[in-house]
């Protein structure tokens, strides 16, 4: 038996970049829970909101009291409220219906990142991590804040390893990254002493405690969308996974369960909140540039979890690396030559969002690929030419298998039109009948063509024209070298060179019903061809003395048959002696 080989290389995941999205200087993006808008923050302290299906912009923030540069953007659960974090000291929240400003806070420090909390439909209250202090818990509507421990000797007296001091005895303050679990019962804290504290999101205590090893700082910490996954990008380079023990649902009352099960005795507190955290969190792999250790910059999970993403933060590379969740590097996309800021997995389709130091968003997507089985299950696509050999009953017509299969269809059976089954991608997500999906886009204005300089020219020309008497015939336009404007219709041609014919023939004049263009092109080259016979005075025919010229008119593939007019014989002309100037072009 065959076993088909798996290639690792063949995943769902972004292969090249698709196309950009352009709207002044974007610094940061964050998308939707169903992955259909993306939201992004501006230099000038705006925010707008992409709608990703059509890459058409749905609405822009814009808040007069802001004028720096965001550093993050936040959706609500159910996509009602978004959430932005400034450079200058500012949290604030809109309504993403309305676009109306629902609140403004300014902190004590620049936040870095915020984010609402994920277990309300409308959140009030958000968690911030400033730059040079503590993350701290924000009410929205009062504006108070609660500061969050981030070391273990916040909860007790007991010294820890590694602790040190600036030179005045005040401990030092780094970036600390903080994030919330799924539903937002229990915070995650990374600090600069290389250490996972898991606090209580009402009573503020630090309940367990996971040492990273290397006790660097820890720069990011991300939860995978179904909450299953937990990574942290440290200072050592190295990008840690970590597998969730802990229940989705009810993680807060399951820790409860372990603080107090857990009767054995310790030496200290320290060591009991590790025996904690061991059973909160287990490492799963780590994944590093072992050539050229690089830093990493904004590392996040697929939406499944199945692939894990990190970005280089050396200056001018745009280089993404891609692992799966064993730890083994599959790919690595090189993008433009500018630096990469921020980047965001779109919640279930193999797509990536890069912000570059440049302000432009960077579509990654997979590759397209015909796959002709997707539209006949059994088509098989062949490397090379096979020689097929037909079965001996493959086109034999079997009447009672046919027979067979439409009994087995119940005719009676009852169809569910009504009940509608969860999608798989959003199956561990509750439903919720206002849930905010697409937003509709805003119509931008043409631009109002600009008309060119040689058509006023020669409109000018024309007025010219007008002005000093009669027109200009169309081909003494075109011998004067002049523009003819273009007729709305060939019955405006064939009028006009009927009003310059003298009166009593217009007046005896029919409509005639006009030729096809290949009929008037035959009966022109019968013309050609076969030269009227014109008799003499002296009832002799006369030679013609002029062969007609074929001239073409406007660069048109049509010409028209100018017949020169021979010189009246004894100085007597008639109408029948003279044919036709032009032909005009069939008005179909």
């Amino acid at each position: 038996m065959n076993v088909p080989i798996v290639d690792p290389l063949q995943g769902d995941f972004p292969e090249t970049i698709e196309e950009f999205l352009q709207h002044g200087n974007m610094k940061c993006i964050a998308f939707n829970r169903r992955g259909t808008l993306l939201a992004a923050g501006c230099a000038n302290g705006s925010c707008v909101i992409w709608d990703f299906e059509t890459r058409g912009l749905a609405r822009e923030f814009r808040d007069k009291d802001c004028t720096a540069p965001i550093t993050s953007v936040s959706w609500s659960k159910y996509g009602h409220r978004l959430l932005a974090s400034a450079t200058d000291k500012s949290l604030t929240l809109w309504n993403v219906v309305t676009g109306e400003k629902i609140a403004r806070i300014t902190l004590q420090q620049t936040p870095l990142h915020a984010r609402l909390h994920p277990g309300s439909s409308i959140p009030s209250v958000c968690l911030a991590c400033p730059l040079s202090s503590a993350p701290i818990l924000v009410d929205l509507n009062t504006g108070s804040t609660i500061v969050l421990p981030v070391s273990a000797s916040d909860s007790g007296n007991v010294p820890l390893p590694n602790s040190r001091k600036f030179s005045d005895g005040s401990p030092p303050f780094t970036p600390t990254a903080a994030t919330f679990d799924k539903n937002g019962e229990l915070i995650y804290v990374g600090n600069s002493k290389g250490e996972i504290l898991i606090v209580d999101s009402k009573g503020i205590q630090v309940l367990g405690l996971i040492p990273i090893p290397g006790g660097t700082v820890v720069k990011d910490i991300v939860f995978s969308r179904d909450g299953q996954y937990l990574l942290t990008n440290s200072n050592d380079r190295v990008i840690r996974v970590y597998e969730n023990i802990l229940p989705i649902n009810g993680s807060g009352k399951e820790i409860e369960k372990i603080i107090t099960n857990n009767n054995n005795d310790y030496e200290s507190k320290y060591e009991k909140l590790k025996a904690n955290g061991a059973r909160c969190l287990v490492l799963s792999c780590e994944v590093s540039d072992a050539i050229a250790k690089v830093q990493w910059k904004a590392p996040c999970f697929s939406g499944d979890a199945e692939w894990i993403v990190g970005a280089s933060a050396s200056k001018g590379e745009h280089r993404l690396h891609i692992w799966d969740r064993a730890g083994r590097l599959i790919k690595i996309l090189e993008g433009p030559k500018e630096a990469l800021i921020d980047l965001a997995w779109h919640p279930f389709d193999p797509t990536i969002a890069s912000v570059s130091v440049a302000g432009l968003t960077y579509i990654w997507a997979k590759e397209h690929v015909e796959n002709w089985s997707a539209f006949a299950p059994d088509f098989i696509e062949l490397e090379e030419n096979e020689e097929y050999v037909e079965r001996e009953d493959e086109f034999d017509i079997n009447a009672y298998a046919e027979r067979v299969e439409e009994l087995m269809i119940d005719q009676d059976a009852e169809i569910d039109v009504e009940t509608c089954e969860k999608n798989s991608p959003f199956s561990d997500f509750e439903d919720s009948a206002d849930e905010i999906i697409y937003l509709p886009a805003i119509p931008s204005p043409d631009a109002p063509d600009e008309q060119p300089d040689k058509c006023l020219v020669s409109s000018s020309k024309l007025e010219d024209s007008n002005h000093s008497g009669s027109p200009p015939s169309s081909m003494d336009a075109v011998q004067n070298g002049l523009a003819i404007p273009p007729a709305s219709s060939p019955l405006e041609v064939v009028d006009n060179s009927m009003a310059e014919e003298p009166s009593a023939e217009a007046a005896n004049a029919k409509r005639k019903r006009r030729l096809s263009a290949k009929g008037l092109e035959m009966q022109q080259a019968e013309k050609v061809k076969k030269p009227p016979i014109k008799m003499s005075s002296n009832g002799k025919p006369s030679k013609p003395k002029s062969k007609p010229v074929v001239e073409p008119v406007n660069g048109n593939s049509s010409a028209k048959i100018k017949q020169q007019v021979p010189e009246p014989v004894n100085g007597n002309s008639s109408a029948a002696d003279i044919d036709d100037e032009a032909t005009e072009d069939d008005e179909m």
